[in-house]
């Protein structure tokens, strides 16, 4: 065999190589856009399902309605011990308002504790997570924007099963524990689980329970606010990462089983776009400084007035808002 035949031979064979790897990647485009539509779908069918409007347009501490994915806005977030009821009969175990800066792409994370003494409308001072079995998440809200005198723009609530489930879903987050301890698990009659202090991996039931422990944090209720936000940064993280993307279809299941919201589809859409490439780097906490006492034998924290202050003009400030303060909402500890 001559030269020229040996390269027609080798041209013949290369044209069946190149053909089978062009339908291989044929059938891997359609595949990844496949599945994308398929997520896309998932997306928008969970955020159908919890979906939940307001009845208003915006906030009362707005002169206009804004857009999530062009100006500053805020989300009250929830934790509900009891979802059973539709919203209207459980209790708002975590209290957390989240404020998201667009110019400078940040986030500030504020964790209420929920023995909080507040002036509930119309019904008097108590503790800030009673607010939410007196008058479900429209209480709640309007209860957290008069004590932050900052208007809350959306919401989200989320229950126990729903933030397990995320969580194991993601597979698991890993926290920083301050502290050796045992916590009793959501489930009453299960056996203590515990904990560790330094890094450790945490599944749905463990995290959970990490969040919520608070009698034997020798920081009370802030040591039980700051373990919230570890959480919340651990799991954003997590969702993030990029092998969360084949999991999106779990995750949207959960969203529309255990979660509500009052962002529209859009708007969750254009939120994505806009926060892309945020990180766990471009949060700030904020602390609220108060001290735990006993009134007529019932437990409550009350905050300082001086940092609601400081915590309101901060908040005003990430919002594009004055900070120019009034006062705070009443005096948190008289009887």
């Amino acid at each position: 065999m001559n030269r020229k035949d040996m390269k027609r031979v080798k041209k013949k064979r290369k044209r069946p190589i190149l053909r089978r790897l062009l339908a291989i990647a044929l059938v891997l485009l359609l595949g990844v856009g496949a599945y994308v539509g398929y997520v896309f779908y998932q997306t928008l069918e969970a955020a159908n399902e919890s979906y939940d409007d307001l009845g208003r347009d915006k906030s009362k501490f707005r002169d206009t309605a804004v857009t999530i994915s062009n100006d500053p806005v805020s989300i009250l977030l929830l934790g509900v011990e009891d979802y059973s009821s539709g919203g209207k009969g459980g209790r708002s175990d975590t209290l957390m308002v989240a404020t998201f800066n667009p110019t400078d792409q940040t986030m500030k994370l504020l964790s209420i504790p929920r023995d909080t003494r507040v002036e509930i409308p119309e019904r008097g001072l108590d503790k800030i997570n009673h607010s939410f079995s007196k008058g479900g998440k429209e209480l709640t809200i309007e209860t957290v924007e008069n004590f932050l005198e900052i208007p809350i723009d959306y919401y989200a609530t989320v229950n126990f099963d729903g933030f397990k489930n995320i969580i194991d879903i993601v597979g698991g987050i890993t926290v920083d524990v301050p502290f050796s301890f045992k916590q009793n698990s959501d489930d009453r009659v299960a056996e203590k689980l515990e904990f560790y202090e330094g890094p450790m991996e945490l599944d749905g039931r463990y995290a959970l329970a990490y969040a919520r422990m608070r009698l034997v944090d020798p920081k009370y209720d802030i040591g039980r606010n700051e373990r919230q936000q570890q959480v919340v940064k651990a799991v954003i993280d997590e969702i993030a990462s990029a092998g969360t993307l084949f999991k999106v279809d779990q995750l949207t299941n959960e969203v529309g089983k255990n979660i509500e919201t009052n962002m529209k589809v859009s708007e969750l859409l254009g939120f994505y776009q806009k926060y892309s490439g945020f990180n766990t780097s471009n949060i700030e906490t904020i602390t609220l400084d108060g001290e735990g006492v006993y009134i007529n034998n019932i437990a409550y924290w009350i905050p300082e007035e001086e940092s609601v202050i400081s915590v309101q003009n901060e908040l005003k400030t990430h919002l594009g808002m004055s900070e120019e303060t009034t006062g705070t909402s009443g005096d948190f500890s008289s009887e």
